[in-house]
């Protein structure tokens, strides 16, 4: 995302965290602060909230993804997301005021920061875009474009909520119906 000079490298990979994690574990509940911002190795995470008594699937991070509650990781508020593993999973997290502490005393670890952040306003963004313009039917066949293996590894309740549609629809549209 932004090359790091050796010494950066090595004193931002020091200040990482790894845990091997059962599914269904929660690195983060709602009205908890978010200290870390995860990168997931090997696994699936998804970060949901609750409204109306049901569970909406915000994200779906499977390997090799960064994942966060934005706005709690940066405004050190109470999340009102939560984030849980699908299956076993090696998550790495580096703690907020690590990577802020970090990114005020080297100019390449606030630029991977500011990158980082514009990657997921971008990311943000496109899915707003998509859930506006695109349909149902291009939603899913994006999703499967991009992450292939996701049907295998996640419930299709949870796929439903991500793109925005009932599970029959989802239904319909796996069918082709």
């Amino acid at each position: 995302m932004s090359p790091l000079s050796p010494g950066a490298m090595a004193a931002f990979k020091a200040a990482w965290q790894v845990w091997q994690v059962p599914a269904h574990h929660f690195l983060l509940r709602e009205k908890s602060v978010s200290d870390y911002l995860y990168f997931i190795e090997e696994g699936v995470a998804r970060i949901f909230y609750h409204k109306h008594d049901k569970q909406i699937t915000e994200w779906i991070a499977l390997d090799g993804n960064f994942f966060l509650s934005i706005t709690s990781y940066f405004e050190r508020t109470p999340s009102k997301l939560n984030i849980q593993t699908l299956e076993p999973s090696l998550v790495y997290g580096i703690h907020n005021h690590d990577f802020m502490r970090m990114a005020a005393e080297n100019h390449e670890v606030e630029t991977l920061l500011r990158r980082m952040v514009t990657r997921s306003l971008i990311m943000s963004q496109e899915r707003m875009d998509s859930i506006q313009f695109e349909s149902a039917q291009q939603r899913y066949e994006k999703l499967l474009e991009n992450s292939p293996g996701i049907l295998q590894r996640v419930p299709l309740t949870y796929i439903a909520s991500f793109l925005g549609v009932t599970l029959e629809t989802l239904s319909r549209i796996r069918s082709g119906k």
